[in-house]
Formats: structure tokens, sequence, C-alpha cells
């Protein structure tokens, strides 16, 4: 499992708070769409099916939820 910097989760923790339509009631997408960008430099389109960072997202999931709620 790849470990990612504090600091990488607390930018992308602060980037899901700016996107359009944030809510914290959903925040397993917004977390999925933040690793979806940070590996693709793009946000996800409606049916985008790529794949993402599965540890990035937990991390980042975990993070959230521990630190900014």
């Amino acid at each position: 499992m790849s470990n990612y910097t504090k600091s990488l989760l607390e930018s992308l923790c602060s980037k899901i708070k700016d996107y359009p339509k944030f809510s914290k009631v959903e925040i397993e997408k917004f977390c999925w769409m933040a690793a979806h960008e940070h590996k693709h430099g793009v946000l996800p389109s409606e049916y985008d099916i790529r794949e993402i960072d599965e540890n990035l997202y937990l991390q980042l999931l975990e993070e959230f939820k521990t630190n900014h709620i």
C-alpha cells in the first residue's frame, strides 16, 4: 500500500471543498473525483470508467473524515 504525504492529502482535501456542488453527505464521491483528477489530470466525465489509485482514494477519505468534517 502506497503512503501519500500529509501535504498531498491536505492539498487534495482543500481542493475537494472547492468542487462545484460539494456536499459532506457525498464525501465518498468527492474523494473519488479528487483521486481521479490527481491521476488523470482532469475531473471525471459523467461516464468516465478510468481506474483511480484506490490507495490514494482510501487515504484521502480517511484524512477527510478525520480532519475535515
